[in-house]
Order: C-alpha cells, then sequence, then structure tokens
C-alpha cells in the first residue's frame, strides 16, 4: 500500500542545507498553485528545482478562491471556445487524477424575465459546453421548469422566474490542492522550503540574476541560493519582488482586485448545488454548498473592488469590506428573499486578491522582449536580469499553464516533455482507498467516512495516530473528527509549521465556525510541541 512521504518540518531543515550548498537549474518564487504547479513540471522534466515562499503555502490567493474547477461557461459569450476546451480537459484530468480534492458539483442557474439571456439562447450555450467537454462531464444539462425549481432550490425568488438550467462543474480544496502538487514536486527531488523570504538579487558578469539572498524567518538569518535561472510566480507580490529584481526601473504589472466570500452553515442555508446570481453589470456570484467543509457549509462570493492597501494588510480595509459583506447580503436577499438570511448568520468571511495584470502595463525599457500573452488569463513575460515573470491565471489550468511556463524559460533548448499529464494523486484512487477499508475493516477500525474522503488511504495512519498518540477525552468540533490526528499528520506529510497553518490552510476550521476554531488551539499547540520534542528539531518561533 503506498506510503506518504514525510514533508515535514525537518523536511524544511534538510531543504535549508541543499538552498545553501546546491546549485539549481531553477529558483521558482512563490507557493501558491502557480509556483506549485511550475515547481512539479520542471522537477518531473528532470530539472533540479528549489522553490521558496515567505509564508506558508497558499497562504495568499491559492487559499482564499471560490473553490471551483470550471470551464468557464461565461467565456463562450465571448467565442474563446479554446480557453474553455483547455479547462474543460483539465477539469477532467483533475477529477480523474485528484478525486479526493476535485468532486463534481450541479450548477443550477435561475433565469428570469429580467435575466440578459433567453432560455434558448442558454440552452445553445449549454450544448456547447457538454460538447467542448467531450460529454465528459457527470451530466449533461437539464432545462427545469420555474415549479420544479422553486422546489428544487429551497428559498429561490419565485417571482419572474421563467426556468433554470442545471449543468456540472467541480468544487476543490485550493489550498489542500497547492499542498498535494507541491509533495508531487518533493517527490521528484524539488527543494521546496516556506517561511523563506526573497531579500536581494544578484547578478553575474552579464547582468543575469543567478543567485538571490533568502531570509529563514524562523532562524532570522539570510542564506545565499545559486541558480542558473529564476521565475517569479509570487502572485499580489510581483511587483514587491519586481522591485527588488529591477530597482526603480521595474514598472508595476499588478492592479489587485479585492474578492469577499462570506460563509454560512448550510443548515441555515442549504442549496443543493451551486447557485448562479447575475449581476446588473454583467457580473456573476455563487453560492456554493460545502458539505465536506466541517459541519457543512454554504460559500457566498465573489465581490470585485479595487485593492488600495498591500496584499499584507488587506483586513485593514474594514469600510472596504463592511461594503462587500452588504452588497453580497443584498445580493442574497434579491434572489433567497424567503431565507431572512442577515449579518448574524455569517460564520466568517474571506478575501481574496486576484493579481490581475495592469492593462496599461509597458514593457521593461531594454530588459524585456515582446510579450507573450499566453491567454486572457495569465501573462509570461521576461524581466530584470532574464528572470520569468509570471502574473494572473486561472486555478483549473495551473498544469497547463505551468507547462507554458516551463516552455517559455527553457526556449532555445532541447524540448523535455512534462510528466505530470499521467500521474494521479494515487492515496486517493479507488484501488487504494478499497485497499485500505478492508484493512480497517480486519483491524476493527471505526474511520469516520469523512477521513476517507479527505486523506484517501493514508486514513489508516491518521486513525493510528489518533488511537497511539492523541487525547481520547476532548470532543472534537463538529464536522472536524480525529482533529488532533490530522494535525499531527499535516506536521509531518504536510509541512505545517504553526496551528494557524493547519486550521487555516490544512482544514477549514477557521473559515467554518465563528469562534475560528479557537477553544482548541491549546491541544493543538500542545500537539505541535510534542510532535517537535518527538523528532528532536528544534523548536519553531
Amino acid at each position: 500500500m503506498h506510503t506518504t512521504p514525510e514533508f515535514s518540518f525537518r523536511t524544511r531543515e534538510r531543504n535549508l542545507k541543499r538552498l545553501e550548498e546546491e546549485e539549481f537549474d531553477f529558483l521558482v518564487i512563490g507557493g501558491g498553485i502557480t509556483g506549485a504547479g511550475v515547481a512539479w513540471d520542471a522537477a518531473s522534466r528532470g530539472y533540479k528545482v528549489a522553490l521558496v515562499e515567505k509564508g506558508d503555502f497558499a497562504q495568499g490567493t491559492s487559499s482564499r478562491s471560490s473553490k471551483l474547477i470550471h470551464g468557464g461557461l461565461r467565456y463562450l459569450e465571448h467565442y474563446e471556445f479554446p480557453l474553455v476546451f483547455e479547462a474543460l480537459s483539465e477539469r477532467h484530468y483533475l477529477m480523474q487524477a485528484a478525486p479526493h480534492l476535485v468532486k463534481p458539483l450541479p450548477f443550477y442557474m435561475p433565469v428570469y424575465r429580467s435575466s440578459p439571456h433567453s432560455p434558448t439562447l442558454l440552452s445553445a450555450g449549454m450544448w456547447l459546453y457538454d460538447l467542448l467537454s467531450m460529454f465528459r462531464a457527470p451530466g449533461l444539462h437539464q432545462r427545469i421548469s420555474a415549479g420544479v425549481s422553486s422546489r428544487i432550490i429551497p428559498g429561490i425568488k419565485r417571482d419572474g422566474l421563467r426556468c433554470s438550467f442545471k449543468y456540472f462543474d467541480a468544487s476543490m480544496w485550493d489550498d489542500a490542492l497547492v499542498l498535494d502538487v507541491l509533495m508531487k514536486a518533493h517527490e521528484s527531488g524539488a527543494c521546496v522550503v516556506s517561511r523563506s523570504r526573497a531579500v536581494s538579487a544578484g547578478r553575474d558578469s552579464q547582468g543575469k540574476i543567478t543567485s538571490m539572498r533568502i531570509r529563514d524567518e524562523l532562524a532570522a538569518r539570510e542564506i545565499p541560493v545559486r541558480f542558473k535561472k529564476l521565475i517569479v510566480c509570487a502572485g499580489v507580490w510581483t511587483d514587491e519582488i519586481g522591485s527588488i529584481l529591477g530597482g526603480e526601473s521595474w514598472k508595476n504589472w499588478i492592479a489587485p482586485s479585492r474578492g469577499v466570500h462570506l460563509v454560512f452553515d448550510w443548515k441555515r442555508f442549504p442549496v443543493p448545488g451551486a447557485v448562479t446570481m447575475q449581476i446588473e453589470d454583467g457580473r456573476i456570484a455563487f453560492a456554493i454548498p460545502r458539505l465536506d467543509y466541517g459541519q457543512g457549509i454554504t460559500l457566498v462570493g465573489t465581490t470585485d473592488g479595487p485593492c488600495s492597501l498591500p496584499p499584507d494588510r488587506v483586513e485593514d480595509e474594514a469600510k472596504a469590506i463592511a461594503d462587500d459583506r452588504a452588497y453580497l447580503l443584498k445580493l442574497l436577499a434579491q434572489y433567497f428573499p424567503d431565507l431572512g438570511i442577515t449579518e448574524a448568520d455569517v460564520l466568517s468571511h474571506t478575501i481574496g486578491i486576484r493579481p490581475l495584470v495592469r492593462p496599461d502595463r509597458n514593457l521593461q525599457k531594454g530588459e524585456s522582449k515582446s510579450l507573450q500573452k499566453v491567454s486572457r488569463e495569465h501573462t509570461i513575460d521576461e524581466g530584470p536580469g532574464g528572470a520569468v515573470i509570471v502574473a494572473g491565471g486561472k486555478y483549473t489550468t495551473f498544469r497547463k499553464m505551468a507547462e507554458e511556463i516551463m516552455d517559455f524559460a527553457t526556449r532555445g533548448q532541447s524540448r523535455i516533455d512534462p510528466a505530470t499529464e499521467s500521474a494521479l494523486f494515487v492515496p486517493a484512487m479507488p484501488s487504494e482507498i478499497q485497499r485500505a477499508r478492508e484493512v480497517a475493516r480486519a483491524r476493527g477500525y471505526a474511520i469516520p467516512e469523512k477521513i476517507f474522503e479527505r486523506y484517501g488511504s493514508d486514513a489508516l495512519e491518521i486513525y493510528q495516530i489518533h488511537v497511539s498518540e492523541c487525547d481520547q477525552t476532548t470532543a472534537d468540533p463538529e464536522g472536524f473528527p480525529l482533529l488532533e490526528a490530522q494535525f499531527r499528520y499535516s506536521v509531518r506529510h504536510q509541512m505545517v509549521l504553526t496551528v494557524e497553518d493547519f486550521v487555516r490552510r490544512r482544514q477549514p476550521l477557521h473559515l467554518c465556525r465563528q469562534d475560528h476554531g479557537a477553544p482548541w488551539f491549546p491541544l493543538l499547540e500542545k500537539a505541535l510541541r510534542s510532535e517537535l520534542a518527538r523528532t528532536g528539531s528544534r523548536e519553531l518561533t
């Protein structure tokens, strides 16, 4: 049976030594989905690659998305058929390769007399969407009458409702997917380090950037890293890194956009699938059920507003966030008037910053070659000192985007094909889970179904940790069985360094509760100290 390798604070310590002692083909800055995908792609081609992330993995935009894998139905209106086809192909791949993280999700699109598109036009678009997916969605779209729609979707506004359309895309665990991709890179030899900030760049005699000083944020020390090519996948921090590389000559790339999501208990807001809500200016928002998150939640969003503060201080935009919350609640009152949802029903909110590329971005004089717009979703260019700069992107197509980035970074060399297309996340494969279930039955393990659904065959290890190492007297929070065992597993296999890493980005405890899981923090802090003592590692600060 497959055994998940160690990916822990000890791995981080070993990789810091590697950063100091070795020279790499590529250094990737940024531990979100784009950087993770690039590290995986590069390592799968046989390159020696390192990745550094200034915080925890997926700490930025990659853990604050709408948590959807989708083809982009709205792009059909603009005739972007190749983009939709590629996204639908990647949706199919991810549902097959990572079924524990990417799962089919029905969508419902109510159509009203005031809707901008007629049912006939929408039906044609739905057929085209099915066709571009090569009919590999969990089901074909359906047109549902107004009467049936009002029964299926509790509380939906009935006045003016003509019909609704049901179709399929997928939900995902965004932050967990980043970790699994990084694990794939790690298994292929990538040197991956969190909490390691890029500080300054070094150049060779030709002006090419070939080294970076990296600050280990835990030990408060700087180390030099040598490499042949730098790839910047810093998302909303692109301009921060660009200023380090290019100084005053750097021209800003990013026009950050703030997106807020609200979280409700699913029992209070029980949508049967993702419900599309059309906004007057042409944008859309969703009410998305996540029964696999804790006790079950409904995620509502997103907004779209300018972000005036640096990403690290976005929570300080109190008035803008309050306005966004009020805006989403008003939208819910419009679409679900009978539910009477108010501010008091909100469990929590998330704020994500989209790294949108400025439409007026100028090429950097003397250093930048002709811009390569790979698609309307992301931009790849050569920046100061020959660094490859990446911005934007669509989560669904991260793997294809990584392939394009690596092709750009290695242009002029003989192409090496990546080995990511046929890769599977082994513990989640049905055959592995079936074998694990048989072992559990034979040993009399009472493993909650939720653990199998999230971790696949690694559920056996989590249960064994629970039985042999965990406090049996503390009740778990609703929807989070074997919480301490999950935490200890994450310390060993998901490079959890703090309790916050776990409750925000390995399990959605912070998201699903109004108390953000605070009553369990002491238990988890004690477990972290135990994990450090067990291995003899220095204490994390």
